[in-house]
């Protein structure tokens, strides 16, 4: 398995990282199942974010990233892949960067 290097971590490295300390289990457990962890670690963020300290809202945010990570792997998605289609451009809402969409709407 690759080290953890200061110098950053792509989506991609980190997939790879978890699909290789996770990988075997994270396959047997399924898409379904492991998508209900990953809605856990949401609810513990929202806790983290009412009342947590920065250590542990840090925590959870890479508690979720992780999970994230391992659903995409279970099925297949290359994130960094995803987020390079969906917003590498702009805003998905309007094309822009930054984003001049109406702050009301969801871009």
């Amino acid at each position: 398995m690759g080290e953890l290097h200061d110098d950053g971590l792509t989506l991609r490295e980190l997939q790879r990282t978890i699909f290789e300390m996770y990988g075997t289990k994270d396959a047997a457990r399924g898409a379904e199942a492991t998508f209900l962890w990953l809605a856990e670690e949401f609810g513990e963020l929202a806790t983290a974010l009412r009342s947590g300290s920065h250590e542990e809202l840090a925590l959870e945010m890479a508690d979720v990233l992780a999970w994230l990570a391992t659903l995409a792997n279970i099925r297949g998605v290359d994130l960094e892949d995803a987020v390079r289609r969906k917003y590498g451009v702009g805003c998905p809402g309007c094309g822009r960067s930054p984003c001049v969409c109406d702050p009301a709407e969801k871009p």
